[in-house]
């Protein structure tokens, strides 16, 4: 998540009920995406970026070819941003680059990427974000994409890998080390939401619920009255911090 324009005290294309519905903890008898290991050389993996038979019946589309940028823009353009490029499989950003946007939008569905990142790096996925501000995280929640023994934000639950940035934290030691690939899992259905890592669900929670309105007016978030509201929205990729960011394997299914 983006450090400018929060302040000194603060704390992101998308992932139970009541003012209990956060878990920051694992969910036992659930199960999820399985966990990825990284390849032992730079060409692509085996297998990426393609659709099982199964996944096919089952709704899935692929949101990254493996080849091209196709499907992703900039924030607010229509253009991919300089900076990011398909490499080995990969979409790929090695430095300070502008967020990207999917060209489509979704309200209900389960998102599952891979993504690998360098030493204390940043970043984040956003889901049901909208343009109408001048950046996608005032209106898109976050799940958080970080190494979180080497970033700052990795010394607060609430801002580490897979926490629902600044509103729900997720648990430690599920995160793997810099440079070895990760992968997550996100549901979103009406106002359910679930983070899943390496086949753990770390986070859910209920969006608009009494605990999720407290936490909002509690955070940075509330200065944007539409932040989380949508019910509709792009997802999206942060690209702002510097350092590297990978991704493969990026797909959807809509949900009913």
């Amino acid at each position: 998540m983006r450090l400018r324009f929060l302040s000194s005290s603060s704390l992101a294309l998308a992932v139970s009920v009541g003012a209990g519905c956060a878990t920051t903890g694992s969910s036992s008898g659930t199960t999820g995406v399985g966990v990825q290991s990284a390849p032992s050389s730079s060409r692509p993996a085996a297998g990426a970026n393609t659709l099982t038979d199964a996944e096919r019946a089952a709704g899935w589309k692929l949101l990254f070819d493996g080849s091209t940028t196709t499907g992703w823009r900039g924030y607010k353009t229509q253009t991919m941003p300089n900076g990011w490029r398909v490499d080995n499989g990969t979409l790929t950003k090695d430095a300070s680059v502008e967020d990207i946007v999917s060209n489509d939008q979704y309200a209900n569905f389960e998102f599952a990427m891979d993504w690998r990142i360098g030493a204390g790096g940043n970043a984040g996925i956003f889901y049901r974000g909208t343009e109408e501000y001048e950046h996608i995280y005032w209106s898109a929640p976050e799940y958080q994409l970080l190494d979180d023994p080497n970033a700052p934000d990795g010394k607060n639950r609430l801002t580490s890998a897979a926490a629902a940035y600044g509103l729900y934290a997720a648990p430690a030691g599920i995160v793997k080390p810099a440079g070895e690939w990760n992968s997550t899992r996100i549901v979103v259905n009406g106002a359910h939401v679930e983070h899943w890592l390496n086949g753990q669900k770390v986070v859910q929670y209920e969006l608009w619920s009494p605990d999720w309105e407290a936490k909002v007016k509690a955070s940075k978030f509330v200065d944007w009255k539409n932040y989380g509201r949508s019910k509709t929205g792009y997802l999206a990729v942060q690209g702002d911090h510097d350092g590297v960011l990978a991704l493969r394997n990026i797909k959807i299914r809509t949900l009913p």
